[in-house]
């Protein structure tokens, strides 16, 4: 797994997020951005995790933060997950792995002794000028903010 690094520029990427709308990585240009992956919508740690966000997006926007979720999930599981949550940012629903990918969060994890390949729970903080300024590898779901504001 080649895990994107600070320092690194993120590589411009397309997907389709919970509406069927195009985002880019360009579409960001000039803002800080947060993109977190996640395993899978509707589980109760990615739940937890993302509800954080949201309960703390009003801080992370004063802060200059925008806000991407990523699943390998399908477009209808992301608008339900959305919808049923109330998120107030967009979740990509990725599911031939282009921004997993280029950002390097698929690979081998181990859960109740088995091995299997899976999206790593990881988040990224990119400058204004698509960088990668920090990464959070440690992902606490229930202090997630916090972490990307300390």
């Amino acid at each position: 797994m080649k895990t994107l690094k600070a320092g690194d520029k993120v590589p411009n990427f397309i997907a389709t997020d919970q509406d069927g709308n195009t985002v880019t990585l360009s579409d960001y240009s000039g803002k800080k951005l947060v993109v977190f992956f996640y395993p899978a919508a509707n589980t109760p740690t990615c739940t937890v995790e993302a509800c954080n966000l949201r309960d703390n997006y009003k801080v992370l926007q004063d802060e200059g933060y925008e806000i991407l979720g990523v699943s390998k999930d399908t477009q209808r599981k992301q608008k339900n997950f959305k919808e049923k949550f109330k998120f107030p940012y967009p979740l990509l629903a990725d599911t031939d792995k282009e921004v997993i990918n280029a950002f390097g969060v698929w690979g081998p994890k181990k859960f109740m002794g088995r091995i299997f390949d899976g999206i790593h729970r990881i988040t990224f903080v990119i400058n204004e000028k698509g960088i990668v300024t920090r990464v959070i590898d440690k992902v606490k779901s229930k202090e997630h903010a916090s972490q990307i504001l300390n």
